[in-house]
């Protein structure tokens, strides 16, 4: 039997067809396909809008709830998004289109660190998540440590993410990605590597080392993945200037990198270039500590969240009780918060993300 023999219909219940009739052609644009029996019809099929649709007399179901999606809300319906059919199923009239929804941040001062052992939740295509927002400021952002235990091939498809920023940074081990647009060949992010992944851009995760770990930043916390059946991956070379949404695809080789003075008096920094291919929506900088003395300081971004990768230090914050801190512990403060980078290790790194990312850093001078 061939794809093509077989089909689906959703099954409703009425107590009077010829009540239904009218609403489900007129009024939300279905077309009847048949109707029985002639003298006193007591079934018809429906069907438009990629669905198929049954409703019999009597018949034993719940009414239901039918979405429709569309962009043009305000012409279908009469720009009603809640109606109900005369046999009782409920009809909401939603964007086709997902809607990204950005909430105002709940700015706080928040510490995570990995020594108190926060759950590992197993999440898409198997991989393990660890939370390093757990307030997420107020939905504003999410931050996650993510890892393939076993590593290998990962069962993943085509896939795209209706966000407004995202990064992948590859904290350890290796992993295989192909990108839309972005050539023939699997893109391997090595430690210390990052991309940006622009507003649903196609990609596929193919295969991770056994010790991959990533920290992956999203923009705003709740955002949609789309599976993207149709795309295939690898596409080629498309234009290298080309934008999603206003962001380049940017990939951040670490290998290639140079280092410049930080913004905060005793690091230098590696910076990835996501200001500028985000035009300023997100920073995104590695950061090492090199040896000079450090200073008080205060950001004024909306976003500054931070992941200690290697090495130790504490976190001295106005009016707080310092934190000592270690690999996989991550923190945020908020704009206009005093703080200062104290005990630092020679081997210290820091991954730090800002939104904006072309905020500025005040250096209070003791």
């Amino acid at each position: 039997m061939t794809q093509s023999e077989i089909k689906a219909e959703i099954l409703l219940p009425t107590n009077e067809i010829r009540d239904d009739i009218p609403f489900f052609t007129k009024t939300l644009g279905f077309r009847m396909d048949s109707i029985f029996p002639a003298d006193d019809p007591t079934e018809a099929s429906f069907s438009g809008h990629g669905l198929a649709l049954r409703i019999r007399k009597g018949a034993d179901v719940a009414p239901g709830v039918l979405r429709i999606l569309t962009d043009d809300v305000g012409d279908f319906a009469q720009g009603q998004t809640a109606l109900t059919a005369p046999n009782g199923t409920q009809i909401e009239i939603v964007p086709l289109t997902p809607m990204l929804v950005q909430p105002a941040t709940k700015h706080e001062y928040a510490v995570r660190r990995l020594r108190d052992e926060a759950p590992w939740i197993i999440g898409r295509a198997g991989m393990h998540y660890r939370d390093l927002i757990p307030t997420r400021l107020g939905g504003s952002i999410i931050a996650s440590h993510i890892r393939i235990p076993d590593g290998g091939p990962v069962p993943d498809m085509v896939h795209y993410h209706t966000v407004g920023f995202q990064l992948i940074f590859c904290y350890k081990g290796w992993v295989d990605v192909l990108y839309e647009d972005q050539g023939d060949d699997m893109m391997r992010l090595e430690a210390g590597d990052c991309v940006i992944q622009p507003p649903e851009i196609r990609h596929r995760v193919c295969h991770a080392s056994p010790d991959i770990e990533v920290i992956e930043i999203g923009v705003p916390a709740e955002h949609i993945t789309t599976i993207d059946h149709e795309t295939v991956l690898p596409n080629g070379f498309g234009d290298p200037e080309r934008e999603w949404q206003g962001q380049r695809f940017v990939h951040h080789v670490k290998s290639k990198a140079t280092w410049q003075p930080f913004r905060i008096p005793g690091f230098t920094c590696r910076d990835t270039g996501i200001s500028a291919g985000t035009k300023g929506v997100a920073g995104i900088q590695v950061a090492r500590y090199d040896g000079g003395p450090t200073a008080r300081t205060r950001h004024d971004s909306d976003i500054h969240f931070t992941f200690v990768m290697a090495g130790t230090m504490t976190l001295h914050a106005e009016d707080k009780v310092p934190r000592v801190l270690e690999p996989g512990d991550a923190f945020v403060i908020p704009p206009g918060l005093v703080t200062q980078y104290l005990d630092c290790s020679d081997d210290l790194e820091l991954l730090e993300a800002t939104l904006r990312g072309d905020g500025t850093t005040e250096v209070l001078i003791e």
